[in-house]
């Protein structure tokens, strides 16, 4: 791979991972949503999004800056859904989304696990 392909690659991922980020900060700012609703907003958002086919194309240009935020989460759960039925018929449907985001849960399980016994918290003051 060459370094221009690489380096656009990263600039594509920053700039739609960027805008991602940059829409909930805004929501954050300008309504009176809370965060909570916020994040389940953009996993639905994802999960419909992933199940119309329109979230692909943009995985497909982004890479990782579609993948990582939490509409990719959402994407990923519904891509798992429509594999599984495709696979298992109905009961594949319903395990599919989590049979497709167990590595992504568990490492998030263990790393934060892990935080908690390497790191002392603190109250604030």
């Amino acid at each position: 791979m060459k370094i221009m392909d690489i380096l656009l690659m990263y600039i594509k991922a920053f700039t739609v991972g960027g805008v991602i980020c940059s829409i909930g900060q805004v929501l954050i700012m300008k309504t009176k949503l809370t965060s909570a609703r916020i994040l389940v907003g953009y996993v639905t958002a994802g999960v419909i999004l992933g199940a119309l086919g329109l979230y692909k194309p943009l995985v497909d240009f982004a890479g990782a800056g579609a993948t990582v935020p939490l509409t990719g989460f959402g994407y990923l759960l519904a891509k798992g859904a429509i594999d599984g039925a495709e696979s298992q018929g109905i009961l594949g449907a319903f395990t599919g989304g989590v049979i497709a985001g167990a590595a992504g849960i568990s490492a998030a399980v263990f790393f934060g696990y892990l935080a908690a016994l390497l790191f002392k918290p603190k109250m604030k003051s």
